[in-house]
């Protein structure tokens, strides 16, 4: 399918100019600077030079004192708390976050990961069944509860007073649990609105540190944690969470917990560890326990003091890991079958699919693979346990899926979710209305250009300008996420001297191109072996998509492109 190229605007030329000069960087940097709001040497300075001291108070977030006081008050009278996260790599992160925190100040003390087959996603009866079977006394849910309404009065019923943290949106009705942390929330003036759900858990313990005199310094351990969950759950990458991941990094990479240790080194990942590595191979692996398994093995894994024992929780994990990816190729394969096959699908604007036997734990995978495939909102449902139909939906670049979701309600037990992912549970005899609804819905809001896949291009450079000097500008944005991806630059008429397929079955293409009196450049194009007709129609001369990147191979460093998008000149 065939990308549209969005280039996006220069800015102001004469503050672009400024900035060069003054921030003595390239003007492409500058450019890049302005895009993203900086148009001031002071701007700049804070943006790469991130400090902790731009942390806003904890207490400025709705609740947070009552939080502190409940917590403090369980610790003076030594009740027992029950640390509660969701399953995916937010919630365990931040379950694993706060109960290392609380163990070194508190005896009595235990966690709780739902399962995603028997309990579903946030907070459970089971889970607080549990909490009450073990006379705990408040429950922290971290990740999950700000729509929990019945459940924190079913607690209450049970004598368990519960501190929600959560960054989801809120619905109707705000949960009257004994503290509600979420900067989402109705009267909330936190300014910062896009934490994740273990960053909140991390504002909790900052709130519960100044209050108890506890140096900042204590505390920045627990960075590492917010770092994988600010990369794994795709939040903005500006803002707080610039900050705190810039810092997280750096715990990463110096002082690494035991279990993050033992997944670096079984997946064999180079340091120093980027966002990316935290996207692709730190974040699945932690991912794959709830998905195949159960998220309990991931905490377990993150918050072990025992070599051994962290050694031999990675290997159980990397094995689900293994596992789900087998499921996924399966059931991937299976769902583009059915859509082919399917005439009546052809013309939509959607795809739903059910199927009973299809794993819960890749079916948000499988969603996003056939986003890949089919470029519209996405669907996919597989029986549980209870005999509903219950799974995940993906969206397209700027269509908002939840409200789609949101219109067919009334056909739903549950949903929850934002713009661009949701889950959702109904009546298997409701599917065939929900399937018509969905569609009808998104093909009277949906904008054509949302249909197309596009690139957002950040600058139309000479393939000359990508040096050394570039790379090194270009890091100083890291880390890169939402609202700061990688910069991508356009590249016209640009001869290709080398292209061959590579990797496992030659799905990848290794390229060299030349330039004006300069060595050729390599280039790496992932998954995209299908382009090479595109060379040899071209004669070779071609338009590149591609963001800039390091390349270390054997030891040898250079400038290496990554390819994003080939068309031909």
């Amino acid at each position: 399918m065939e990308k549209r190229w969005l280039l996006r605007e220069r800015g102001d030329e004469s503050v672009v100019t400024t900035l060069a000069i003054e921030m003595a960087v390239p003007v492409p940097v500058a450019r890049l600077m302005v895009q993203r709001g900086i148009t001031t040497k002071e701007q700049a300075e804070n943006f790469f030079n991130p400090s902790l001291k731009s942390l806003h108070d904890p207490f400025l977030m709705k609740d947070m004192n009552r939080a502190v006081d409940r917590i403090s008050t369980a610790i003076s009278r030594n009740e027992k708390i029950l640390v509660y996260g969701d399953y995916d790599v937010d919630g365990t992160t931040a379950v694993a976050m706060l109960y290392s925190f609380l163990r070194e100040r508190h005896t009595s003390l235990d966690y709780y990961i739902p399962d995603r087959y028997h309990e579903g996603y946030g907070l459970s009866m089971k889970g607080i069944d549990y909490a009450a079977s073990g006379n705990s006394r408040l429950i922290i849910a971290l990740d999950c509860g700000i729509k929990a309404v019945d459940k924190v009065r079913y607690a209450q019923s049970k004598g368990i007073d519960i501190i929600i943290c959560d960054h989801h949106l809120p619905g109707d009705e705000i949960p009257a649990a004994t503290a509600v942390l979420d900067p989402k929330q109705p009267g909330c003036n936190y300014p910062y609105k896009e934490l994740s759900g273990c960053g909140v858990g991390f504002k909790l313990i900052q709130a519960y540190c100044h209050l108890h005199k506890i140096p900042f310094e204590k505390i920045l351990p627990y960075l590492d944690l917010v770092a994988v969950s600010i990369g794994s759950d795709i939040v903005p990458m500006n803002g707080e969470n610039r900050v705190l991941s810039y810092f997280g990094l750096k715990q990463l990479n110096e002082y690494p917990r035991l279990g993050i240790k033992k997944i670096i080194d079984k997946a064999k990942i180079r340091m120093p560890l980027s966002i990316e590595d935290i996207v692709f191979r730190i974040g699945p692996r932690i991912n794959a326990a709830g998905r195949m398994e159960s998220g309990s093995k991931a905490v377990e894994l993150l918050v072990s003091q025992d070599a051994q024992e962290a050694l031999t929780i990675c290997d159980a994990i990397d094995r689900s890991n293994d596992d789900r990816r087998k499921k996924d190729s399966e059931i991937t394969s299976e769902a583009r079958r059915m859509v082919s096959e399917d005439e009546r699908m052809g013309n939509n604007r959607t795809t739903v699919l059910f199927h009973q036997g299809w794993h819960k734990g890749v079916i948000g995978i499988v969603a996003s693979r056939l986003i890949e495939t089919y470029y519209r909102p996405t669907v996919i449902l597989t029986e549980s346990k209870d005999g509903f139909a219950t799974g995940s939906a993906r969206s397209v670049p700027g269509y908002d899926l939840y409200q789609a979701i949101e219109s067919c309600s009334d056909l739903l037990e549950s949903f929850g979710g934002h713009m661009f992912a949701a889950g959702l549970t109904l009546k298997q005899a409701n599917l065939p209305l929900f399937r018509e609804r969905f569609e009808k819905f998104v093909s009277e809001t949906i904008r054509e250009e949302h249909l197309v896949p596009s690139i957002n291009v950040d600058e139309e450079i000479p393939l000359e300008d990508v040096t050394g000097d570039l790379l090194k500008s270009l890091e100083r944005f890291q880390p890169f996420g939402p609202d700061n991806m990688a910069p991508v630059f356009v590249s016209r008429r640009v001869k290709t001297l080398m292209c061959q397929p590579v990797g496992n079955n030659g799905t990848h293409l290794k390229l060299s191109f030349a330039r004006n009196n300069m060595e050729p450049l390599g280039a790496i194009a992932f998954g995209q072996a299908d382009t090479m007709e595109i060379f040899r129609e071209a004669g070779g001369v071609v338009d590149i998509a591609y963001s800039v990147e390091m390349n270390d191979f054997r030891g040898k460093i250079s400038v290496q492109l990554n390819i994003k998008d080939i068309k031909g000149s």
